[in-house]
């Protein structure tokens, strides 16, 4: 890869890099904060909370490799350095890529209901231990990502590589990519596939109910269940254009040996942070307190008032006005 283009990547992920850390911070704390109004915080709050501090985490260490990375041209500092960074990087996004997973499949538990006693049960018992599903995906993450070490081949800095990458240069740190791949790609991709393909067909069922039911007088309406939907579907969609990207970066490194590492923490980056926009649009009550924080904050600049975002929909206004 290109001097300039390690550059634009670089700065391009320190600017994600902001949003990402803020989006995921503010909907930390806003989970955090709901935990002093509630008894019990929800399953949700619990994933999502453990997806945030993946985020951050991923966003922070991923960002210091990279600039470490520019910085240290001539690649003084230990290989061990930069493998130790690369580890926590790859483990890290194997907890993001679950976390997301963990969270759609718990959407669609409380959106479908399947008919299927056994399958059922196993619902239960897993959302059950969401506590403990949390804290071992991210062990499961490490202990996956440590034989990287043994396999992959540390590539020797040249004008076209990164500090201390590592690269399945063998036959041995090729079959372990495609595992990785599977483990951390393929496989929690496929769960959040079905329940996307589930939840959309509970879309479409309850809508023609819906439709039927009042002859077609008036759209139907499905309130904040149709919120948690388009939550649901969109984490899908987003991870989708993630693998896409994540699956062709790993072809060009064990295929035609063309490291693209920068790229695929570039997209990472994204992804984080589209994720945590549409985790808090789906909460209503945190979306409507970053509106009215962001509308706070453009009140101390007059001249950014043309940027202020209403706060309620223009038919809540109208129905308002009118009574």
């Amino acid at each position: 890869m290109l001097a300039a283009t390690k550059l634009a990547l670089w700065a391009l992920t320190g600017f994600v890099a902001i949003t990402t850390v803020f989006f995921n911070v503010y909907i930390f704390l806003m989970s955090l904060w709901s935990k002093m109004e509630k008894k019990q915080r929800s399953p949700s709050e619990i994933i999502i909370m453990a997806l945030a501090v993946a985020n951050v985490t991923h966003q922070l260490v991923c960002y210091l490799w990279m600039t470490m990375d520019e910085i240290d041209t001539k690649c003084r500092i230990a290989h061990t350095f930069y493998t130790v960074l690369l580890l926590l990087i790859f483990s890290f996004k194997f907890t993001i890529i679950w976390d997301t997973s963990f969270l759609t499949f718990y959407y669609s538990t409380k959106l479908v209901s399947t008919p299927n006693r056994c399958y059922s049960q196993v619902q239960a018992a897993i959302l059950k231990h969401v506590t403990l599903a949390v804290f071992l995906i991210p062990v499961c993450g490490l202990a996956t990502c440590m034989p990287m070490i043994a396999v992959f081949q540390p590539d020797n800095h040249t004008d076209h590589q990164d500090c201390g990458v590592l690269l399945p240069s063998t036959s041995s740190g090729r079959i372990y990519d495609v595992i990785y791949l599977l483990l951390c790609d393929v496989l929690p991709g496929l769960i959040m596939l079905k329940c996307c393909i589930s939840i959309s067909i509970h879309l479409a069922v309850h809508l023609r109910h819906m439709k039927a039911n009042t002859n077609g007088a008036h759209v139907p309406k499905l309130g904040s269940q149709l919120r948690v939907i388009q939550m649901a579907l969109s984490l899908v969609l987003n991870f989708i254009v993630f693998l896409v990207v994540d699956l062709y970066v790993n072809y060009q490194m064990v295929v035609n040996h063309d490291n693209s590492t920068l790229l695929t923490f570039f997209v990472t980056s994204l992804f984080t942070t589209v994720t945590a926009l549409v985790l808090i649009y789906g909460k209503k009550t945190v979306w409507k307190a970053l509106l009215h924080d962001f509308n706070i904050f453009l009140d101390e600049y007059p001249c950014l008032s043309c940027l202020k975002v209403p706060e309620q929909r223009q038919d809540q206004t109208q129905q308002s006005h009118k009574s």
